[in-house]
């Protein structure tokens, strides 16, 4: 199934296919985050890549830097005075289906290559930067600030999964029972979908992309690829056994526009970034994929294409709602 042409608005995916997203400093300080008291468990010990973190007493002002990492922040009940706009969503830095959460702007920071200089200027108590790059001299730098929640360990460059940010941001900010709720509510709707749907079981899927430059796919590990394997799908092997290139920080692989045919899989789920839709559903070799011949793709942009991206618990259940139907159609 393909959807109208459009620009994919607001869809600034780091670091894949060797697109850098890069946000500018907007707005001034907004002050302590409001209403920032949690349960009362602290200390709260967070183990990360760079060691454990200890969290003495609930944050008032946090600052949230990787990857969904603001969102998740939201949802569970604190508000950042700083974030960064993976996405370029503009405004407070979040997806629609976050909008309407902040009761005061947060100043929105850099993504890859964030200025320290204004993040200190927050003062912050509390850094999130679990889904980032896991690199170690970003972490130092951000620790010298304030105590930083960095990748889990064992963790790698974006890799961080939903789950696993959740239970990291909950810890820190003293709602790890909340943390499982929201967890819970994802795990309750992808058990939804799946039961209405069984007959999906097993199926391959490819979560592919193209930009600009080239055309892609996720790999193992990733959002887009979990996302696809929880509503009982395979990663298309041919995928599977291509390794990741060096550029994609290791979430994604580059594929030739002579080689699509490594796309066919009995589902194949596709996004444009920064170029319009038509890019992928008019081009003759997309047109070419046997599974696009019969219909059996799903082309997605715009805040939807965001939604399936981000990984936050917000967001999953908004591209759940959306997509699901999309699947079934092109499937029947």
């Amino acid at each position: 199934m393909r959807t109208p042409a459009r620009w994919s608005l607001g869809l600034l995916l780091v670091a894949t296919l060797s697109l850098a997203a890069c946000s500018s400093p907007a707005g001034d300080d907004p002050g302590p985050s409001p209403d920032q008291s949690s349960g009362g468990a602290y200390p709260a010990v967070v183990e990360t890549k760079f060691g454990p973190v200890t969290v003495q007493s609930a944050p008032q002002r946090v600052v949230a830097l990787g990857w969904g990492d603001a969102e998740t922040a939201l949802a569970l009940g604190v508000q950042p005075v700083g974030a960064s706009d993976w996405l370029g969503f503009g405004g407070d830095g979040v997806g629609p289906w976050s909008q309407g959460l902040y009761s005061a702007a947060p100043t929105i920071i850099g993504t890859m290559e964030p200025s320290f200089e204004q993040i200190a200027a927050l003062r912050p108590d509390l850094i999130l930067d679990v889904r980032s790059s896991g690199d170690e001299e970003r972490h130092t730098r951000l620790a010298a600030i304030a105590p930083t929640i960095g990748v889990p360990v064992g963790g790698d460059a974006y890799l961080t999964s939903s789950d696993q940010q959740v239970r990291m941001i909950a810890a820190a900010l003293g709602q790890p029972e909340l943390g499982e709720d929201l967890i819970e509510q994802v795990d309750s709707a992808f058990q939804t979908a799946r039961s209405a749907h069984p007959d999906w079981a097993g199926l391959t899927a490819t979560a592919a992309t193209r930009t600009s430059e080239a055309w892609g796919a996720y790999v193992a590990g990733s959002d887009r690829v979990i996302f696809l394997e929880r509503l009982g799908f395979a990663q298309n092997p041919a995928i599977a056994a291509l390794k990741p290139n060096e550029g994609s920080l290791g979430f994604s692989v580059d594929v030739s526009a002579e080689r699509l045919d490594l796309f066919d899989a009995d589902l194949v789920v596709a996004f444009p970034i920064w170029i319009p839709t038509t890019d992928i559903t008019e081009d003759p070799q997309w047109l070419a994929i046997p599974a696009v011949a019969a219909g059996h793709d799903v082309v997605i942009d715009g805040d939807l294409s965001s939604a399936y991206s981000v990984g936050t618990v917000p967001g999953i259940l908004y591209a759940l709602d959306n997509i699901v139907p999309l699947i079934a159609t092109a499937l029947a």
